[in-house]
């Protein structure tokens, strides 16, 4: 079980009695509480079944319209309408997915392909692999951190300071790598005796294939959630509630996926398999808009919406069902990552047009991530008083 594999972590160093104790007494609590109270909640679930609101989006349920137009809200931080989403979604998967065609093209794969049916199978190209071999979480980690350095020292010119705090990429721990994500984020400590960490997933092989990795530790360690995160709990003219008590997923996954569109702009995607990586994670972000709008809005089915996703992404079917069904329980949310980040590019270029050879990224990046992790429209508010400074 899974806290056996647990208990017998060779970091732990538990002796013999103690395991044998602690793994009778989990036992127990498991077969006397644990146990029973599921199946309760599972007589629940089968008893209520015929009740069930046979409709997938929140469309279906009393005042639907007005609650998920109110979750938009929360989780975009912005007045965009669910049609508004809808639309910019489509657009931008048009816009991502003819670039990607474009670089297939140029690297000899042909043209009119089904993009997402084409990335899917370079996530089983031997050329992207790594070789299965012993020690090759070990490999995959020294390239990582390769990666973070080099884009450390890349990004730097970017900003006015980097973050104090370090951060170090580890696999994710074996006990929970086959029900984890491709990678993750823990911001370092508050008082700096932790480094922050990018966790990367290195069960399978295939969650790693060469050409998205760029991509992957730009989001999570730098110039993505690291340097966001750290430089957040770094600033000291912040309250402790603004720099470690609250957060909006548009701003937090916002910046991480705008800094992704950064790194390839600072000459850090390396080849065009690179950028792919990067597109192709736009991409999903993009797609994002337009089934969660879809199933909540346009009335789409679950099928409806997986059958879209699959099309598009090359996603398989198990990640399919996951994302959709997560998306069902939960409207709106998926919806701040590209909204986020395309509100932070619409600053950016707000603040290139009306401030012309006085613009500097270095003072943009800051009016973004001197304030803590604020709403969109106040980020907006802090942009125009940076132009209005100048001007």
């Amino acid at each position: 079980m899974f806290f056996e594999r647990k208990i017998n972590e060779p970091e732990l160093d538990f002796n013999d009695k103690f395991k044998a104790e602690l793994i009778n007494d989990l036992n127990l609590a498991m077969e006397e509480s644990v146990n029973p109270s599921f199946q309760l909640l599972l007589d629940f679930m089968i008893e209520t079944l015929p009740m069930a609101d046979p409709n997938d989006g929140v469309w279906s349920l009393p005042n639907g319209d007005e609650f998920y137009a109110l979750r938009l809200k929360v989780y975009t931080t912005t007045d965009y309408s669910a049609e508004d989403i809808h639309n910019i979604g489509l657009s931008e998967v048009d816009r991502i997915s003819k670039r990607m065609q474009d670089i297939l093209s140029e690297l000899g794969y042909g043209d009119n392909l089904n993009v997402g049916e084409m990335m899917n199978q370079l996530n089983e190209d031997p050329q992207f692999l790594y070789a299965d071999t012993p020690d090759r979480k070990t490999i995959v980690i020294k390239d990582y951190s390769d990666i973070v350095e080099e884009t450390w020292m890349a990004a730097a010119d970017s900003f006015h300071r980097m973050p104090a705090s370090k951060v170090e990429v580890r696999a994710v721990p074996e006990y929970s790598e086959q029900n984890e994500a491709g990678g993750y984020y823990m911001s370092p400590a508050l008082d700096g005796s932790r480094p922050g960490v990018f966790y990367a997933n290195l069960y399978d092989i295939k969650q790693t294939p060469t050409y998205s990795m760029r991509a992957l530790a730009f989001h999570e360690a730098i110039p993505g959630h690291h340097l966001q995160n750290a430089l957040n709990l770094e600033n000291e003219d912040l309250t402790l509630y603004r720099r470690f008590g609250y957060y909006t997923s548009a701003f937090g996954e916002g910046w991480a996926l705008y800094s992704e569109r950064l790194s390839v702009e600072l000459g850090m995607a390396k080849t065009l398999f690179d950028e792919l990586g990067v597109l192709q994670s736009e991409l999903f972000r993009s797609v994002r808009l337009v089934v969660d709008t879809g199933l909540h809005y346009k009335r789409w089915t679950r099928e409806e919406a997986m059958d879209y996703m699959k099309k598009t992404t090359g996603m398989s079917d198990a990640e399919v069902v996951s994302e959709i069904e997560r998306y069902i329980v939960w409207p709106g949310q998926a919806c701040s990552y590209k909204v986020g980040m395309i509100k932070i590019l619409d600053l950016r270029e707000r603040a290139k047009d009306q401030m012309g050879d006085s613009f500097d990224i270095r003072d943009f990046h800051s009016a973004v991530l001197d304030h803590g992790e604020p709403p969109l429209f106040v980020i907006e508010n802090l942009v125009d008083d940076m132009i209005k400074e100048v001007n």
